[in-house]
């Protein structure tokens, strides 16, 4: 079989200019960007005027926009609902101005306590959240990331399934399941496939947790494209590389090595018969 996706990447891993980000993504032949910050602000703390003039800068490079990588839902469960509800607002314009279809979420830490202790709270604000999105025409895709509630597939299944929002979907991220022991194919993904709207390309190693170009670690990377690619799914596909550096809020790899995921991935999608622009 062979299906056609839609080459993205997170442009604050390249540069803090989005000038630099559009050029080295068009480089590597990628149609999208993915937006978590530029000029160095996330971007939920854009203005208008800075919104705009992103706007600008990506349409002048021919790029869409395939997501707002915001940063709602990482944050400590112990904050108040309208919290996270309000800083969604802000990702929604953003959304709006640059013509974004998702914008990723997260379902909260809460350190020191025992997730079945605190379901029922990140389930409300998970609620609110989706609520807030509905009729936007916006989906929010939930990210498994270590350290939150739905950082294992069981967890993030009962997240998205009890929400029930045609606007929470997920963001599938393979680097983030064996950082927390998951064989992400094998243990997740026909679990999960229903509900996935969006792949990320991230892999790591699990002895160690280091992440890795794509095909290199142990986040089954192939198995699960050639698995997308059979189950029809015709999304984005957004390169997060971390190659340089990883934090709370992001990660980091520069122009070089940007380009060295891109092209280990690029080998993936030869491999499986799946083209990307």
């Amino acid at each position: 079989m062979s299906a056609t996706w839609h080459l993205s990447g997170f442009g604050d891993e390249i540069d803090a200019d989005p000038r630099i980000q559009a050029a080295v993504l068009r480089a590597l032949g990628a149609s999208h960007i993915e937006v978590r910050s530029a000029w160095g602000t996330n971007i939920v703390d854009l203005d208008e005027a800075q919104l705009a003039e992103l706007k600008a800068v990506l349409d002048g490079a021919g790029l869409g926009v395939s997501a707002v990588a915001s940063p709602i839902g990482k944050v400590d469960i112990s904050l108040p609902v309208e919290h996270e509800v309000e800083r969604l607002g802000r990702a929604l314009r953003a959304a709006e101005v640059l013509g974004a279809p998702y914008i990723r979420i997260f379902s909260f830490y809460y350190e020191g306590r025992a997730p079945e202790d605190v379901r029922d709270a990140v389930i409300e604000r998970m609620t609110a959240l989706a609520r807030r999105a509905e009729g936007t025409g916006v989906v929010l895709v939930h990210e498994n990331e270590k350290d939150i509630f739905g950082d294992i597939p069981e967890r993030v299944l009962d997240l998205v399934e009890t929400v029930d929002s045609p606007a929470l979907k997920l963001a599938w991220d393979p680097a983030n399941f064996v950082q927390v022991g998951v064989k992400p194919f094998t243990e997740g993904y026909e679990l999960l496939r229903p509900h996935i709207a969006y792949l990320q390309v991230k892999d790591a190693l699990a002895d160690t947790g280091t992440v890795v170009p794509a095909g290199e670690g142990d986040g089954e990377v192939l198995a699960t494209v050639e698995a997308l690619r059979d189950s029809g799914y015709t999304g984005f596909a957004s390169l997060e590389p971390h190659l340089a550096d990883a934090f709370e809020l992001g990660g980091f790899s520069g122009p070089e090595a940007f380009g060295v995921a891109a092209r280990a991935f690029a080998k993936v999608l030869d491999r499986a018969g799946v083209e990307a622009n």
